[in-house]
């Protein structure tokens, strides 16, 4: 009789690891944006910049950079873990 040994189900990152993963897709992408329309909103009020603003880094940020810095996150979690596994 054999055993295979299974590894781990993949497990969702921790809500607190979700949140610094977000927190870094967004910071570039609100500094560059906000350096990038200084010159053309310059006259314009801070909730109408925001909003513009705003329009174009959420849903790039929800669809494209959060989504592949968790896919990142996941293969350094998994490369991590089986070097830490122990050998037989």
């Amino acid at each position: 009789m054999t055993t295979t040994i299974e590894p781990p189900a993949a497990t969702a990152p921790s809500v607190h690891v979700r949140a610094a993963i977000t927190w870094l897709a967004i910071f570039p992408m609100v500094a560059v944006g906000m350096t990038v329309m200084a010159p053309f909103t310059g006259g314009w009020p801070p909730a109408l910049r925001a909003l513009v603003l705003t329009a174009f880094v959420v849903p790039a940020a929800v669809y494209f950079v959060v989504p592949r810095l968790l896919a990142a996150h996941r293969r350094v979690t998994r490369r991590l873990a089986k070097q830490a596994a122990p050998t037989r």
